[in-house]
């Protein structure tokens, strides 16, 4: 039955599962991908910039009129724009200048203000020009990075969507990029209680492999492996660590349009690649589950998708 919604906010959260079929081989455990592209902004994202903005309303922090200024490799800040939007706030995004010119663009679409700072410092850089920012601004910083409301609404939603679509299926696994990791340690938080038989796997960029104790570096891995542990990251929350190589990020994300019919990003490929070895690793009879947390079209000025798609029989 077709409900009429009140606001846009309304649709955020909710987004379809779905079995793959024809990029996992046949002695592999079937995989499922929870598709975050279908939340309003197209990402996971839209989950903590709406919880992240009415956990800072209900707390008397912010209301509508005021500034938001946020650091974002671009997917947060295409949620804070078009959350603010729907709210009256004025929102500033600032971002490394490597990030693909769709993620700019969409952002300025929704009417926010973007600042880019040198693709060399990372994240890092994005952080320090955000904060000197926003005390000449006297602005509002969600700092999605350390702001609890982050872990705390996927504990509440993609936590309870999940155990919802699983009740009657087994989950072996649970595989889940790391940014922020809200979306891991969120998830985990209540798969561990619900679910003690589910194994969590973290992904990281083989290039940047911090969280493995390596060195941060420059890698092609959009929206993951920030170069750092986040405050919002609980360290117990997996019980391992898959490297995956921004190549094999690239290859799998296009497989994925090619033989599975849907487009999706740069740090899905890399989520993907790694629940199917995972899925290999534990043979048929089981079942995979991973994110993927938004879709390829804000990457088609990338090299992403710059190479010819070369299908395996």
């Amino acid at each position: 039955m077709t409900k009429i919604y009140k606001t846009i906010t309304e649709l955020v959260g909710q987004t379809p599962i779905i079995k793959l079929n024809r990029l996992i081989p046949n002695e592999a455990a079937d995989v499922y991908v929870k598709l975050e592209a279908f939340n309003p902004g197209s990402s996971v994202k839209d989950r903590i910039a709406l919880s992240m903005i009415e956990a800072a309303e209900a707390e008397g922090l912010i209301s509508p009129g005021d500034v938001i200024i946020e650091p974002t490799s671009g997917n947060t800040g295409i949620g804070l724009a078009w959350v603010g939007a729907a709210k009256g706030y004025r929102v500033i995004i600032v971002m490394p200048e490597t990030m693909s010119l769709e993620r700019r663009q969409i952002i300025q679409a929704y009417g926010a203000e973007l600042v880019l700072t040198p693709g060399a410092e990372g994240m890092k850089g994005a952080i320090a020009k955000t904060e000197t920012l926003a005390i000449e601004l006297g602005a509002w910083m969600p700092m999605q990075f350390n702001n609890p409301a982050n872990p705390s609404i996927h504990e509440k939603t993609t936590a309870q969507e999940i155990l919802e679509a699983f009740k009657e299926i087994s989950l072996d696994a649970f595989v889940s990029g790391v940014g922020t990791g809200g979306t891991l340690s969120g998830v985990s938080h209540v798969l561990k209680k619900a679910s003690p038989e589910t194994v969590i796997y973290a992904v990281e960029a083989e290039e940047s492999a911090v969280l493995s104790g390596q060195e941060p570096g420059p890698h092609k891995i959009q929206g993951i492996s920030a170069g750092f542990i986040p405050n919002t990251l609980d360290t117990k929350a997996y019980d391992q660590i898959i490297r995956v190589k921004s190549k094999d990020a690239l290859e799998t994300a296009r497989l994925t349009g090619a033989k599975e019919g849907f487009l999706v990003g740069i740090s899905s490929g890399a989520a993907l690649y790694a629940a199917i070895e995972v899925a290999k690793q534990l043979g048929k009879g089981k079942h995979v589950l991973t994110i993927l947390p938004d879709n390829g079209e804000r990457y088609l000025s990338t090299e992403l998708y710059d190479v010819p798609v070369i299908k395996t029989k």
